[in-house]
Parts: C-alpha cells; sequence; structure tokens
C-alpha cells in the first residue's frame, strides 16, 4: 500500500486497536481523578460542619448555604462531564473519520494516476544510418620519438528522413486483472528517404518496435512494397542501397499491446513532411504532453488526433495520446471540516446555554444529533457532492432542533442557534469563501446573543 494513502500522520484513529486502549486508559484516569475531586469537597464540607457542632445556629447556615452551593456545583459538573463526554468521544470519532476519508481519497488519486502513469507504449522514430570514413589524428611513441600519425575511422552518421506519414489506431482494455487498463494497437507508418550524399550508397533502415510493449505481432517492414527480412532475431535494422539522389519508400507495421499510454518519440531528429493520425476508438482521450495537434476530431465514440509539422520541426517530449481522466478537486475539505468540528459543536452547545434552559438529556440527544449528522456527510459526500448533502441534512437538523424549545420563541431560539453555531460553520467549511460564511456566522451568533440578553427576548416563562 502507498505511504502516502496511510492517513493522517499523529492522528488518533479508533480502528487501531493500541489507540482504542489508550484512550480508554486515559478516560479512566480522567473520570477518578474527577470522582475524587468531587468526594474530596463534599469531605472538606462535611469537616467543617463537624467542626461547628457546637454552635448549631452558625453550623445550620453554614450546611445550608454549602450544602445548597454543593448540589450547584455537583448540578454543573454533571453538565460538564457530559459536554466533555460528548466533546471527546466526538474528537476520537471525528478522527478516525478524517483518517479514513483522507485514506480514501489518497486512494483514489493513486487509482486515477496508475491509468495515466507508469507503463505506456512509445514507438521511437526510425533511422536511417550509414557508415563514413572520416581523418583523424594521433599522436603514438616509436624508438622514443613522438610520431603524428594520419588515419580514417569508422563512425556512424543519419540521413533525415524526407517524410513521414504515420497512422495508429488505438483500442483498450479495461478487463485486464492487475491492470487498469492495456492498449490495443494496430501501427501502420511510411517513411520517405532520399540520398543527399554523394559518394554513400549504401545505408540500414533501423525501425525498432514500441517500447514498453507485453506482445508484439505481425511486425513487417517493406521496401517499396517489398519486404525485408530480418537478419538476426532482436535486430531491427535492415540494409539497402540508395544511389545518389534516388528516394525509396519504407513502411513499418505491426500490432502491439502495452500500457494505456501511446506517444511518438522523434528521438532528437528534425521531422519534415511529418503527418500522424492517432484514432482512439474509445473515451475519454486526450492528447499527451502538452503537442497541441493541428486538428482534434470526434466521430460516434472515436476521436482522430492529427500531428502536421512541415518543415524542420523539433518536437522535443514524446507526444500522442493517453486515456483522460476527470480532475480530482477540493482534496482534504472534510479531514480539514472533521477534525474542526468538535469546535463547532462547543460553540454551539454555548450559543444554546446561553439562550435556553437546556438539561442533560437534550444535550446529550443534541449531540448525538450533531455528530450523526457528520457521520452522514461523511459518507453521502463520496457519492454527491458535500456542500448538497450538507443541505439536505441542515434541513433535517432545523426540523429536529425545532422540538428543543418548550414555546414557539424557544423553538425560534434553538433555530437561531443552530444556523449560527452549526449549520453556517460546517457550510463555510465546505466552500471556497470559508472566511466569508465563517465571519457571517461569528457575526450572526453575535447579534442574537445581544438581542437575547440586551433586548429582553424571553424564551420561557420562568426567566
Amino acid at each position: 500500500m502507498n505511504a502516502s494513502a496511510q492517513g493522517i500522520p499523529g492522528l488518533p484513529d479508533l480502528t487501531h486497536p493500541h489507540e482504542l486502549v489508550q484512550f480508554g486508559t486515559q478516560v479512566l484516569k480522567g473520570s477518578l481523578l474527577i470522582v475524587f475531586l468531587v468526594i474530596a469537597l463534599g469531605i472538606a464540607i462535611a469537616l467543617v460542619s463537624f467542626s461547628l457542632r457546637r454552635n448549631s445556629l452558625e453550623q445550620s447556615v453554614f450546611f445550608g448555604e454549602w450544602a445548597i452551593h454543593y448540589s450547584q456545583i455537583l448540578k454543573g459538573l454533571q453538565h460538564l462531564a457530559l459536554i466533555l463526554v460528548l466533546l471527546v468521544t466526538g474528537f476520537f470519532l471525528c478522527s478516525t473519520l478524517s483518517n479514513r476519508y483522507h485514506y480514501w481519497e489518497q486512494a483514489r488519486v493513486a487509482q486515477v494516476a496508475e491509468t495515466v502513469a507508469g507503463d505506456k507504449l512509445e514507438q521511437t522514430a526510425p533511422q536511417v544510418r550509414y557508415v563514413a570514413q572520416e581523418p583523424y589524428t594521433y599522436t603514438t611513441r616509436v624508438k622514443d620519438k613522438i610520431v603524428k600519425v594520419n588515419d580514417t575511422q569508422q563512425v556512424n552518421r543519419f540521413l533525415t528522413l524526407a517524410g513521414s506519414q504515420i497512422q495508429v489506431k488505438l483500442k483498450q482494455s479495461v478487463d485486464v486483472k492487475g491492470r487498469s487498463s492495456i492498449y490495443l494497437v494496430d501501427y501502420a507508418a511510411e517513411y520517405k528517404v532520399i540520398n543527399q550524399l554523394k559518394d554513400i550508397n549504401s545505408f540500414f533502415f533501423e525501425a525498432p518496435p514500441p517500447n514498453g510493449y507485453s506482445l508484439l505481432a505481425r511486425y513487417k517492414v517493406e521496401r517499396d512494397r517489398t519486404q525485408l527480412q530480418q537478419t538476426n532475431p532482436g535486430d531491427y535494422g535492415f540494409p539497402f542501397r540508395l544511389e545518389p539522389g534516388a528516394e525509396t519508400t519504407f513502411r513499418v507495421t505491426y500490432e502491439a499491446q502495452g500500457g494505456p499510454r501511446w506517444v511518438y518519440n522523434a528521438a532528437g531528429q528534425l521531422l519534415s513532411k511529418f503527418r500522424l493520425t492517432a484514432i482512439a476508438n474509445f473515451s475519454p482521450v486526450d492528447f499527451a504532453s502538452g503537442i497541441v495537434p493541428i486538428n482534434i476530431k470526434n466521430d460516434r465514440g472515436s476521436t482522430e488526433f492529427t500531428w502536421i509539422f512541415d518543415d524542420n520541426v523539433s518536437v522535443k517530449n514524446p507526444f500522442g495520446v493517453f486515456t483522460n481522466t476527470a480532475p480530482i478537486r477540493n482534496t482534504g475539505i472534510i479531514p480539514r471540516l472533521l477534525l474542526l468540528a468538535p469546535a463547532i459543536f462547543l460553540w454551539w452547545i454555548l450559543l444554546l446555554y446561553l439562550s435556553l434552559q437546556m438539561n442533560l438529556k437534550n444535550i446529550a440527544i443534541a449531540g448525538g444529533i450533531f455528530f450523526a449528522c457528520l457521520l452522514t456527510l461523511t459518507y453521502l459526500g463520496r457519492l454527491i457532492s458535500p456542500q448538497l448533502v450538507w443541505t439536505m441534512i441542515s434541513l433535517v437538523l432545523l426540523t429536529l432542533m425545532w422540538g428543543l424549545g418548550s414555546n414557539r420563541r424557544a423553538s425560534l431560539a434553538a433555530i437561531v442557534c443552530t444556523i449560527a453555531g452549526a449549520v453556517l460553520p460546517v457550510f463555510g467549511l465546505l466552500v471556497p469563501y470559508s472566511g466569508l460564511t465563517l465571519s457571517l456566522a461569528g457575526l450572526l451568533s453575535a447579534v442574537w446573543l445581544a438581542v437575547r440578553h440586551w433586548y429582553g427576548w424571553q424564551t420561557s416563562p420562568a426567566e
């Protein structure tokens, strides 16, 4: 498995057993600490009350006040403990979902990358080679004397192709085990050669098959409709004679199977009277290496690319076609949202506490609904647009939050708090204009709290 698709480094994941055990141990230690603090406070109150047993009036006053305070502290600790449980549990749930979603995104990117990278069929332009005699000079020692010797040596030189007419038909097979796809190539090319030399008439036409093929069939080289025979296995150089000023034509054909790309490599040659037509009988497909074709024609599910170079054109990179894939955009948005979700939950609960009379049951139900909505967003967001998913989830969330209030005003307060504290912040992290959306959510929260506490907005008769 690719190391980049293992999740976010350092982020806890409850699907890992050792992290789950570590999390349970830490929760147990924290719970014991809170229990000990509460018991210690109760013992301290009992000791002070026992020390005032001789003065019954002071004892009754002190015990009555501290009993009320202790009861309020216990009630507040219950709310705090429940919020901490929801917050910590929600954090580990969101971190686990964030890791899973990050892994899914990276695996999807790797899968798409396999279809446009890796193996490929690369056809190299043929070369016309000849051997020339060139003078060269070297020095040697003869009887303690340095002697300069003039000699000749054989060097390889190449003729430039006078013309290239190439047609390649591509089919794609996706039903191949262990491969994203392979190309089935039908290649046919005619190359014109003109001998512009005055004293050389012996040449070699070197036409290698494509690099990266897994199967090569019906490979054939013809000169003026006469097939040339290979002299040695694996040797794709064919000797021929051509008188000065004369011209001849070679035809190269074959069928091949290979990787999910096909490109033509000019091998540093200048291209003259060059025409390449690539017909891909599948879609989507696009041209490779950024060498823009002269013409692109779509007809009945096939796409025809045509490159034409008239005179002395140098093409540095191999060019051809590959299976096009839709670009993967907006990666990392859901993992970022899930990491910030506990903070959004805390802000939403704070708004509800400042606006309504909340009890433990309502807090537990609201927290469960919030994280259930995030769980739904995480998995439905893989199928359709996350923005659309959250819009639908928000309608359900607002409908459920209407029942949180005991009257119409309280229900409206719950709706406003949910919009400002949950719906807009989550939506703001899903859209490109996150800063603007979060600013609007913060402004709405501040305005609501000001109206609620400064302008006498009553949400319940008991207030």
